[in-house]
């Protein structure tokens, strides 16, 4: 029994939002989107809906980079984690806390105070 997808199903993230659609970025909001699981390569193109020549030709610069790294094998699949101390990994971490930030800072300014009914 294949499971069905279900990252696509979760909406858009505010990283994608805020830098885009690419592969690469949609790789890598899975797994901050997804801090507690790892991923092979196959996981990820049927999650993410991206064909796996998609997923291995951008998943290889993401590896090759440092950003997303081996955290062990299960039989032959290799399963990946994204390196959360990579300063790139940090800096993406960092836009997107303070944009929410800002965006429930925004939000809160726009609420109307209700008022009392005499």
């Amino acid at each position: 029994m294949e499971m069905e997808a279900r990252y696509k199903d979760t909406g858009d993230s505010l990283l994608l939002k805020a830098f885009g659609y690419s592969p690469k970025l949609r790789i890598i909001d899975i797994f901050l989107t997804n801090p507690y699981f790892d991923f092979n390569k196959e996981e990820l193109a049927r999650e993410l809906g991206m064909s796996k020549q998609t997923v291995y030709k951008n998943f290889n610069d993401l590896e090759d980079m440092g950003i997303v790294k081996i955290s062990r094998n299960i039989g032959r699949a290799i399963m990946y984690r994204i390196d959360r101390s990579h300063p790139m990994v940090k800096m993406l971490n960092e836009s997107v806390k303070e944009t929410s930030f800002q965006i429930a800072k925004q939000e809160g300014k726009q609420k109307i105070p209700v008022s009392t009914v005499s």
